[in-house]
């Protein structure tokens, strides 16, 4: 099954920031670094469930079979949620670091004696 230019595009955000996290020395950059990554993973649950030949559960004139299945969509939103309650309580450990440190560089932080 080949690879299409959506599912690559995809794979290459969620590639961009997870290097994010890894190279940048900023947390607040490695924060949205995170979020990159979380919303390039919903991406792709977007991207796999958007198959060819399913149908929407509502009830019409035309009976149908292949209908797509609403369990996808409940972990996409529980995902969502979680990933901003996550994206929130690290931007609360950032606040915290940054009122004893008068920078948010990593190598700065884990250096100075008030961590």
């Amino acid at each position: 099954m080949p690879i299409n230019l959506l599912e690559a595009f995809v794979l290459a955000v969620i590639l961009c920031g997870f290097l994010g996290i890894i190279l940048k020395k900023n947390l607040i950059m490695k924060v949205i670094s995170m979020d990159v990554m979380s919303s390039g993973v919903i991406a792709y649950f977007v991207v796999i469930a958007a198959r060819q030949g399913v149908f929407t559960p509502i009830l019409g004139d035309i009976p149908r079979t292949n209908y797509a299945d609403p369990v996808p969509q409940a972990v996409i939103l529980t995902a969502i949620v979680i990933g901003f309650s996550i994206q929130a309580l690290m931007l609360v450990g950032v606040i915290k670091l940054s009122r004893n440190n008068p920078t948010l560089e990593i190598h700065e932080i884990e250096k100075s004696d008030l961590v």
